[in-house]
Order: C-alpha cells, then sequence, then structure tokens
C-alpha cells in the first residue's frame, strides 16, 4: 500500500496540492477556530458571570468545528505519512509532533470535562473555571508548538 501511494502522490502534483491543502486547511480551521476559542476563554475569565455564561455557550458551538478541523489534519496527515513512511518513521521531529497532537488532545478532554461540570453547576467560584482556564492556555501553546513542529518537519525531511 504505502509504495504504490508514495508512487501515486509523488506522480500527481494536482493530488499533493489537494492533501497538503486539506492539512494546512484542517489547521486553519480547527487550530484558528480553537486559538480564538481560547484566547475568549481566557477573557472570560476576567468576566462576570454574564460573559462567562456566554462563553459557555459560543464554546459548545466550537467544539464542531474545532473537531472538523483536526479530522481534516488527521486524514490529511496519515496520507502524507503514507507517502513518505521512511522520512517519518525515523524523524524525531515528527514523534515529538505526534506527541504532542496527543497531548492537544488529551487537555481538549479535559476541557469538555470543565465545561460540561461548568454547564451543570454554573458556579462563578467554580473550580472547572480555573481548570477551563489552565486547558485554554494549554492549547493555545500546544497549537503553536504543533505548528512549528509540522514546519519544523517539512524543511529537515
Amino acid at each position: 500500500f504505502f509504495e504504490t501511494w508514495n508512487s501515486i502522490y509523488s506522480n500527481h502534483a494536482l493530488l499533493r496540492t489537494a492533501v497538503n491543502f486539506i492539512h494546512v486547511g484542517g489547521l486553519m480551521l480547527g487550530g484558528g477556530c480553537a486559538i480564538t476559542a481560547d484566547l475568549a476563554t481566557i477573557e472570560a475569565i476576567r468576566e462576570g458571570p454574564i460573559g462567562r455564561s456566554s462563553q459557555l455557550h459560543v464554546l459548545k458551538r466550537t467544539h464542531t468545528i474545532v473537531v472538523t478541523g483536526i479530522a481534516a489534519l488527521v486524514v490529511s496527515g496519515l496520507l502524507l505519512f503514507a507517502a513518505d513512511t521512511e522520512t517519518f518513521l525515523h524523524s524525531w521531529i515528527f514523534w515529538v509532533k505526534m506527541g504532542m497532537v496527543a497531548l492537544l488532545l488529551a487537555n481538549g478532554f479535559l476541557m469538555t470535562r470543565a465545561e460540561r461540570a461548568l454547564r451543570e453547576k454554573p458556579d462563578p467560584e467554580s473550580t472547572a473555571w480555573a481548570r477551563l482556564h489552565r486547558a485554554s492556555i494549554v492549547s493555545l501553546a500546544l497549537w503553536f508548538a504543533i505548528t512549528l513542529a509540522g514546519v519544523a518537519l517539512v524543511n529537515a525531511a
């Protein structure tokens, strides 16, 4: 499979363009939306109950967009990996990037748990707000670090 896909991928510029666009587009969609939501969440922590309640509503709608972007990243990333397994299997940058992706997904899970807790019990003094605040900061850092690793991976390959 890998050899066949590598041959097809290598010999079709339009296909390479499409796969790379889906990868960058997924980053823009998922990462852009997540970064915007993270910044708004960090700001909402400083606001009163109305701002926090509004942000919780926005976050609920945001997850579908972020997950769609991540799905595009995963599918296109698997295709990119399959096109050049020898390079990626032996690249420490690739494995660091994959580790950060795993951390991003785990952090997203923690964020959704904190959000759920806040929806069930909208207490402005809840520790769930502190957890959501920390998770938003971690999310911001990971989206940028993963992007840096992706750029480094392309340039190191």
